[in-house]
């Protein structure tokens, strides 16, 4: 009985919407802030996806995937998005190396073998000033730490970080470098030591790593714009090439995203190797605002890092709307891929959108509209969804209590 009502759930996930697109019409009658992007959309390069969920008697969930001007060959740069799948495959990789005294509380320190490499002994941000994969988790989850991805990115090696999501059945990804360091395609092949302890005692060594694969897609658009400041802040006149940047398709998050918040709705080889705990730790830092967290302790305002709905305002959020997401910032594109919950009203959606702001067509010159044009649009393209979901009707409200989270301790 278990496995036909799964085969239902699966079956019932791949449900298509016949009648028109939601999106495109929320889209179509959005304010201006919207509707001047949405005429606009090959220059702003804007892909968009929106689930919509509805749930069963047994609160099983269906979903509705409506897209609007989604290419997975259409090169965007995802920036922050990428921290996401790492934090959740390096939570998989302790599970699955299944060593004694090894969790994300762990301690490990990082040795330094080639060039370009730093290594790792202290963590001022942490309660025991300690690096662990839990506290770097934490750290991109609350405000995106950079630093705290590149561990992520040396603790899974470049190797096990593709080749895990490809496996899942996520194919358009392309992650091979660290994020804001100076480092060759060379440097970033290699991957450093790493030693888990506790007092004395060794509780894991991983060697050094180098990967010799290659991960080349035949993507559009990987050369853009007219100019480029290099690493010395030198303009270069001529188009900025992405194509060993890092990539990965808004469809490939969005998927990553609903398999993390509802992993017995999707295809089993999609799910990822993480117990109910690694389950409740993702929910509460994808959620938490920056204030809500003691280690780290942070004074950023409630939407650093929530662009839907928040994303254009200093203001505090409310507490009855939780958003589960990791945003991107770099090169002028901006993204967000999120799960938002309304516990007041019972409300939940999927949303994952991209949109490129780069008007002088010149990168690396902090030169984006960012405040005029990006964040305004994302910000009210959660807001209309939301409202769209304040006014349907749905069969059955949804227990939203699995993501309830106590923030408190």
């Amino acid at each position: 009985m278990k496995k036909l009502m799964v085969i239902f759930m699966l079956l019932s996930n791949l449900v298509l919407s016949a009648q028109e697109n939601i999106l495109e019409e929320i889209l179509k009658n959005g304010n201006e802030k919207i509707t001047n992007v949405y005429k606009n959309y090959d220059k702003y390069e804007i892909q968009i996806i929106y689930t919509k969920i509805d749930r069963d008697q047994n609160n099983n969930p269906t979903f509705t995937k409506y897209k609007f001007n989604v290419d997975p060959k259409f090169y965007y740069y995802p920036a922050s998005t990428v921290k996401f799948p790492a934090a959740v495959l390096a939570l998989e990789k302790i599970n699955e190396l299944d060593i004694e005294g090894l969790t994300k509380d762990t301690p490990f320190k990082t040795d330094s073998l080639f060039e370009g490499q730093v290594g790792i002994t202290t963590n001022e941000k942490a309660e025991n000033g300690l690096p662990s994969i839990a506290q770097c988790i934490k750290e991109i989850l609350l405000v995106s730490d950079n630093e705290a991805y590149n561990r992520l990115y040396e603790f899974l090696g470049q190797k096990t970080l593709n080749e895990k999501l490809h496996k899942k059945g996520y194919k358009d990804v392309r992650l091979n470098h660290r994020l804001s360091v100076a480092l060759s395609e060379e440097q970033n092949r290699n991957t450093n030591p790493f030693v888990f302890y506790n007092g004395d005692q060794i509780i894991y060594e991983q060697p050094a790593q180098r990967n010799s694969e290659d991960y080349n897609f035949d993507l559009e658009n990987q050369i853009k714009g007219k100019g480029y400041l290099d690493w010395n802040d030198n303009l270069v006149n001529e188009p900025f090439d992405f194509s060993k940047k890092n990539y990965i398709s808004l469809e490939n998050l969005h998927d990553i995203l609903t398999a993390v918040m509802f992993p017995y709705a999707v295809e089993e080889k999609s799910r990822f190797n993480l117990t109910k705990s690694d389950y409740d730790f993702l929910y509460k830092y994808m959620s938490m605002k920056p204030k809500e967290s003691k280690y780290p302790s942070y004074h950023y305002y409630d939407s650093y890092v929530k662009f839907f709905m928040f994303g254009d305002s200093k203001e505090e959020m409310p507490d009855y709307i939780r958003i589960y997401n990791k945003v991107g910032t770099a090169y002028g594109f901006l993204i967000d891929n999120a799960y938002i919950a309304d516990f007041e009203n019972n409300i939940e959606f999927i949303l994952s959108a991209v949109i490129h702001v780069n008007e002088n067509q010149i990168y690396n010159d902090g030169i984006y509209e960012y405040d005029k044009v990006g964040y305004p649009f994302l910000s009210e393209l959660g807001k209309a969804v939301y409202d769209y979901e304040l006014k349907r009707e749905r069969k059955v409200n949804p227990d939203l209590s699995r993501f309830k989270i106590d923030y408190t301790n």
